[in-house]
C-alpha cells in the first residue's frame, strides 16, 4: 500500500483542486419576497436574510 514520504502542503493541495471550484454563481429565491438572491447574501429587494430582517430598506415615496 502506498504511503507518502512527505506531507502535501495546503498550497499544493489547493492548486491541485482549483478545477473543482464552481464557475457560475448560485442563485436562490428569497423566502420573504420571492426575488432572486445570491447565496449567503442579504436580499436587495426586502433586506431579509434567512427569514429575519437584516437591514431596513427605505421606501421612496
Amino acid at each position: 500500500m502506498a504511503h507518502p514520504k512527505r506531507r502535501i502542503s495546503n498550497q499544493r493541495k489547493h492548486k491541485r483542486r482549483t478545477h473543482d471550484k464552481v464557475e457560475e454563481q448560485q442563485i436562490s429565491v428569497c423566502s420573504n419576497c420571492g426575488a432572486p438572491v445570491l447565496y449567503h447574501r442579504v436580499c436587495t429587494e426586502c433586506g431579509s436574510y434567512r427569514g429575519s430582517q437584516a437591514i431596513v430598506k427605505e421606501t421612496n415615496l
